[in-house]
């Protein structure tokens, strides 16, 4: 598990390999991985948007953002925490994800991003 705490905002990341299968000729490497977002601030915020870094040893790298987090916009007041499970394929068994999410906070109004760290995607046999 990898943590990082941004503006009073904690972003913990457990991730897993679900898998191979073949789709269209070509083997795919299916990740899962669940996100757990705890407020330790003062203020209540909202995640509002995503921007995600997707890293694949042997494809091309992919940039996706999109509103909220799987079709949701959490509010957490302080102390409150919200866990999500997403996933991704790639194209090879090593690879990685990186990005932020974009919040709003309640009591001052303004955006800010808050840091999603690094997390590995392995499969277990490509481990060293």
């Amino acid at each position: 598990m990898v943590s990082q705490i941004t503006r009073g905002i904690k972003i913990s990341v457990l991730t897993s390999f679900e898998g191979t299968y073949f789709k269209n000729y070509k083997i795919h490497f299916a990740f899962s991985y669940e996100i757990t977002i705890e407020n330790h601030s003062k203020d209540s915020v909202q995640l509002i948007s995503r921007h995600w870094e997707i890293f694949d040893s042997l494809n091309s790298n992919e940039v996706v953002d999109g509103e909220g987090v799987v079709g949701k916009k959490p509010v957490l007041k302080p102390g409150e925490l919200h866990t999500y499970n997403s996933g991704c394929l790639l194209a090879s068994p090593y690879g990685a994800m990186k990005g932020y999410f974009n919040m709003i906070n309640f009591t001052s109004t303004k955006n800010f991003k808050v840091i999603v760290p690094t997390f590995k995607l392995c499969a277990p046999f490509a481990m060293n």
